[in-house]
C-alpha cells in the first residue's frame, strides 16, 4: 500500500541513559498499529550509509534497564552538508521509510528540523544529560546524570570532611550550567562554577577560605566543564593562596552519561516514545516532544532550534543561600 506508514528510528549525538527506552516505546507502539519499524545504527551517518535493519517486539526486549542505545550513535559531519542530506533521503526511500524518530540532543534536533524542511515526517526526542534543549522541562537522561553525579559527590564528602579539605569535582556541561546547579543544592555545595555566570579564582579562593573560618570541615565546589575555569588551574590557585583546606580534584567525566537509567527516566522516555507514534498517526510532524506541567508536549522543530534553554538563576542563587 504506497500510504502505508514505515519508521525509522535513530538515536544520535551524545548517548543518554533513557534512549533504549524510548527506543523500545517507539518499536512497540507503533508495532502495535501495524506500523513496520526500521532501526538505524549509528546515527545520522547510519542513515546516509543506509546500514537499517528489521525491528520487532523481541529486538527491543530486556533494553528497558540498559544505558546507552541499542542503535549506537555517532556524529555525523557529512550530515551538516545539504549533499549529506540528499544521500541520508535518498537511503530512506530505498528502504520505503516515510517518517522518522530522532531521539538526542541539540544538534540532533537541528538535523531533524533540516530533514523536515525537505518534506521528510519528523519527530525529535530530547535525549540529554545536560537538559540544554529548549522546549522541555527536562530530557531524557537527565535524572540518571544527576542521580550519577549525587552518589559520587556523597562519596567524595565522606574522605573530605575526614582530611579537611576541598574537592573540586567537574561535571559535564559544556554550555549549560544546568547539572552542576543542581547538583550543588541536592549534595550541598559551597561554590558552584557556571558558564552563565563568570567568576574569577580569586572570589573561589575568598568562598573557600571563608568557609574555612566559620569552622567548615571542608568544602565542595563544583564546576561545570564549560565554566571557563579549568578545574586543575583552580586546584593549583586554591593551594598556592592557603586558604585553610588543602585541595583535591575529581573530574567525573563520561561516567555521567553511563548507568542503568532512573525509574523517572524510564517513564519519561516510554511516554515521549509512545507520543512520538501518536504524532505521526495523527499527521503531526516536524516537532519534538517535550515535558510540560500539563504533560507530554510537541514543541514545533524551529522554535526548538532558534532558542537557547537558559538556567534557572533562582535555583543558581539557591545554591548560595543555603552554603551557608
Amino acid at each position: 500500500m504506497a500510504n502505508k506508514l514505515t519508521i525509522g528510528v535513530l538515536s544520535s549525538g551524545g548517548d543518554a541513559p533513557g534512549m533504549n527506552a524510548a527506543i523500545r516505546a517507539v518499536v512497540r507502539t507503533a508495532l502495535s498499529n501495524n506500523i513496520d519499524v526500521l532501526g538505524i545504527n549509528n546515527g545520522y551517518e547510519g542513515l546516509i550509509n543506509g546500514d537499517f535493519h528489521s525491528m520487532n517486539e523481541r529486538s527491543v526486549g530486556g533494553i528497558l534497564q540498559r544505558g546507552g542505545t541499542i542503535l549506537l550513535t555517532s556524529r555525523s559531519k557529512r550530515f551538516m552538508e545539504p549533499s549529506g542530506q540528499r544521500d541520508a533521503i535518498r537511503k530512506m526511500n530505498e528502504a520505503g521509510i516515510n517518517a522518522l524518530v530522532v531521539i538526542g540532543g541539540e544538534g540532533s534536533m537541528n538535523g531533524a528540523y533540516a530533514l523536515s524542511q525537505k518534506d521528510i515526517k519528523v519527530i525529535g526526542i530530547p535525549g540529554s544529560i545536560d537538559n540544554d534543549i529548549w522546549g522541555t522541562n527536562i530530557a531524557i537522561g537527565t535524572d540518571t546524570a544527576m542521580n550519577t553525579i549525587m552518589e559520587a559527590v556523597d562519596k567524595l564528602r565522606d574522605t573530605a570532611s575526614s582530611h579537611q579539605r576541598a574537592f573540586l569535582i567537574e561535571t559535564m556541561g559544556r554550555n549549560s550550567g544546568y547539572l552542576a546547579v543542581m547538583a550543588g543544592i541536592v549534595c550541598g555545595a559551597e561554590v558552584v562554577l557556571i558558564p552563565e555566570v563568570p567568576t574569577t579564582t580569586d572570589e573561589i579562593a575568598a568562598a573557600v577560605e571563608d568557609a574555612y573560618k566559620r569552622g567548615k570541615t571542608h568544602a565542595i565546589i563544583i564546576n561545570a566543564e564549560g565554566s571557563g575555569i579549568r578545574t586543575t588551574d583552580l586546584a593549583t590557585r586554591i593551594d598556592d593562596l592557603d586558604v585553610g583546606f588543602k585541595t583535591r580534584m575529581t573530574i567525573l567525566g563520561h561516567i555521567q552519561r553511563g548507568g542503568s537509567p532512573t525509574a523517572y527516566d524510564r517513564l519519561l522516555a516510554s511516554r515521549m516514545g509512545v507520543k512520538a507514534v501518536e504524532a505521526l498517526l495523527e499527521g503531526q510532524h516536524g516537532v519534538m516532544t517535550g515535558l510540560k506541567s500539563k504533560g507530554i508536549d510537541f514543541i514545533p522543530l524551529l522554535d526548538v532550534i532558534s532558542n537557547k534553554r537558559k538556567v534557572n538563576m533562582e535555583y543558581y542563587h539557591m545554591t548560595k543561600v543555603l552554603a551557608r
